[in-house]
């Protein structure tokens, strides 16, 4: 397999999480974002919608979008499991990583950033602030959600799902913004023991081959 990604694209690193849980071997191939390569010619080929992920299978296939590969990924591979096997359960994991994928991420990903600079002229501070300010308040909710679950190790339960596999990119990346994590008790417990397991460590973006930082 090859993994079309950039090492700082949190949706990339939700995938690479789930390559290394499964102990997937892949080819990592680097797009930069902030260089424009995912709009080059040769990229549209692999990615008709220019963005990354892409996941090209070993029959030559290109999967995108990071939760359709990942439950690809959990079809074909099912242990070690990202979802559980109970249907409530399993809608439970699904909207904890959908509120990270669907209500956080859409509106703090580069070409929204982007946008807000270019096109509407704002200037770093406020944009900065516009990024924390969506990532606190959809972490709020995130830990609500948590907190009318059982306790657990990390998400959901004592083994990482699909929930802790988009929770660690975006606390990673709020970080990079200074976001304000206090008061999100379970969120960060999770993220501290996935951060201790070895599928996060080799997934991390220091540990990428493009890294920059």
């Amino acid at each position: 397999m090859k993994l079309y990604n950039y090492f700082r694209s949190s949706a990339s690193f939700r995938v690479r999480i789930a390559l290394e849980l499964k102990g997937l071997s892949y080819d990592y191939m680097p797009v930069h974002l902030v260089k424009g390569e995912h709009k080059a010619p040769g990229y549209s080929a692999v990615s008709p919608a220019n963005l990354v992920p892409t996941l090209e299978t070993d029959a030559g296939e290109h999967l995108s979008q990071s939760m359709a590969i990942i439950e690809y990924l959990d079809e074909l591979h099912p242990a070690p499991a990202l979802l559980p096997a109970d249907p409530v359960a399993r809608a439970q994991v699904r909207a904890l990583a959908q509120l990270i994928a669907c209500e956080i991420h859409p509106l703090n990903n580069l070409r929204v950033l982007k946008y807000l600079t270019r096109e509407l002229k704002v200037d770093e501070d406020t944009k900065n602030t516009w990024y924390r300010h969506w990532v606190r308040d959809g972490l709020e909710a995130f830990e609500r959600q948590l907190q009318t679950l059982p306790p657990s190790t990390y998400c959901f339960g004592d083994t990482p799902t699909l929930a802790d596999c988009c929770l660690v990119p975006q606390i990673f990346n709020g970080k990079r913004f200074n976001t304000n994590f206090d008061g999100l008790t379970r969120t960060m417990a999770a993220f501290d023991a996935c951060m201790a397991h070895p599928a996060f460590q080799k997934a991390q973006p220091s540990s990428c081959p493009d890294n920059e930082a």
